[in-house]
């Protein structure tokens, strides 16, 4: 990975070809089941048969998600299993990164003896430049809102979308690009309350994301009223907020919070509330206005940088 990149050239001055003559195992959790309980395991395996301290990434709390998002007789299945992975892998792990602040009375209630740091998800090199120097007003007469992303449960777009689009009929457009397991529903949600004013589109390519984001008047992120979402903070957040669009989010718990502090031109709604964002909505000054304390504080560069100094820290090693 890039972290483990700047470790080594940190450690050893440029990178070589692999790893091996490292002498940390860093290791990574995700949202994804299979990949979840593979990093895991994998690295707490590696960093246990070289005898080589053993960094955790944790990006995401599966254990507590998937009773929001699973049928509960496969949660029954599965939690108990789940469990003894990230159990066994937290307290292999010397040190454990939380990607979000919310994570934390989870893990130390658990593991009140591990040590923990708290590197955020960042902005991303192609974002820094999206974002003009100057405030400019939106030109259009029905203001356009976008939503790109995953179309899930998680997201919960079709509790929310259908009835706030009608209310906004001839007042705003609302443009969704992505697609997951509640496409269709939404789809069928939006035929249902007869919306015209809103395009669904297959997810696109970076380059021409980062332009509707620029066209874009508003950014509108959402997921459903689960508690496993009081902890998380949507990576999405960070290349919304680093366009400089005002920021329509229907969030709560850490997320919310973290709106609250970090980002201006921000309107926060409880999630799956139609009459919140409707009022919360007129809180928004429809312009494009540069965060560039936001951009600066967290750009990916510098907090991969950071967290490659964690770790060598962890693990006893200085710059030369």
């Amino acid at each position: 990975t890039e972290i483990l990149r700047k470790c080594i050239k940190a450690h050893h001055g440029s990178p070589k070809k692999g790893v091996s003559d490292h002498n940390t195992i860093c290791g990574s959790n995700r949202t994804k089941c299979a990949k979840n309980v593979r990093d895991l395991t994998l690295g707490a395996k590696l960093a246990k048969r070289f005898h080589a301290p053993f960094y955790l990434d944790m990006r995401d709390i599966f254990v507590d998600t998937i009773k929001d998002v699973l049928p509960k007789k496969l949660v029954w299945l599965l939690k108990p299993f789940f469990s003894l992975v990230e159990q066994w892998a937290v307290k292999r792990a010397k040190k454990v990164n939380l990607v979000s602040g919310g994570f934390f009375s989870y893990f130390k209630e658990r593991y009140p003896n591990q040590q923990f740091s708290f590197f955020t998800n960042g902005i991303d090199d192609e974002f820094f430049k999206t974002q003009g120097q100057n405030s400019q007003a939106t030109k259009r007469s029905i203001p356009e809102v976008v939503y790109a992303g995953n179309m899930g449960e998680g997201q919960g777009l079709h509790h929310i979308i259908p009835r706030l689009a009608k209310h906004f009929e001839g007042k705003l457009n609302f443009k969704l690009l992505g697609d997951g397991g509640r496409k269709l529903q939404l789809e069928n949600a939006l035929q249902a309350h007869n919306v015209n004013n809103v395009e669904l589109l297959a997810p696109i390519s970076r380059n021409e994301l980062i332009e509707i984001y620029q066209n874009a008047d508003v950014l509108f992120l959402h997921l459903n009223d689960y508690d496993a979402f009081l902890k998380v903070l949507p990576s999405k957040i960070f290349e919304y907020a680093a366009v400089g669009k005002p920021l329509w989010a229907g969030v709560s718990g850490f997320a919310a919070e973290f709106l609250h502090e970090h980002v201006s031109n921000v309107a926060v709604f409880h999630p799956c509330n139609v009459q919140e964002a409707i009022e919360c909505f007129e809180k928004l000054d429809l312009k494009t206005q540069p965060r560039d304390k936001f951009v600066a504080q967290f750009a990916r560069d510098n907090i991969m940088r950071d967290m490659a100094e964690d770790i060598l820290d962890v693990v006893g090693h200085k710059r030369p």
